[in-house]
């Protein structure tokens, strides 16, 4: 299917540093009519999948995954950054381009056996999304689908998830 959804993609150049082109979803956001059409978008991906929870990684991944759970009918599980989380967690560290990050997801937000489709806004490195996977399987959970609105398909964040179902509505060749 090809999307119209990226004439509604904001670009700045060189956020939130120099050489960046920053891929930017709020102007989805204040549209209706492009939410929408991203919603179904994103819902058009699921069919077929059986999927017991939708995990949004934060913070954007909150905004259409909850979407996805609410149409899918299924219990939404938010992965957030350190100190966000109140009951006993889970956590997993991964790498950066410099340094590391680290999120966490309740110890018990995934059952053994649930199946999981994980949402975020931007596929890009795939680091933040592979650590999320991690996440899901340390609970025992199954991860059955990646679900972006955006993919930066000269990055390798679709080769780490290589095993998985990724899906992503737009995708960026480059930077430009």
């Amino acid at each position: 299917m090809s999307s119209d959804i990226k004439n509604y993609i904001r670009s700045i150049k060189d956020f939130p540093k120099q050489g960046i082109m920053f891929r930017d979803i709020t102007t989805i956001l204040k549209n209706p009519m492009a939410m929408k059409q991203a919603e179904i978008e994103l819902f058009e991906f699921t069919v077929g999948k059986q999927v017991d929870k939708v995990v949004g990684i934060e913070s954007r991944g909150f905004i259409f995954g909850s979407i996805l759970a609410r149409r899918l009918n299924v219990g939404f599980i938010p992965i957030r950054k350190p100190g966000k989380l109140p009951a006993e967690k889970v956590s997993q560290t991964y790498q950066l381009e410099y340094g590391t990050d680290t999120i966490e997801i309740h110890k018990d937000a995934i059952s053994k056996g649930d199946k999981v489709l994980i949402h975020d806004d931007l596929l890009a490195t795939g680091g933040t999304a592979k650590a999320a996977c991690e996440l899901i399987e340390k609970l025992g959970g199954e991860v059955v689908q990646f679900s972006f609105l955006v993919e930066l398909t000269f990055l390798p964040g679709r080769e780490k998830l290589s095993n998985y179902d990724v899906r992503s509505i737009v995708q960026y060749e480059d930077e430009n």
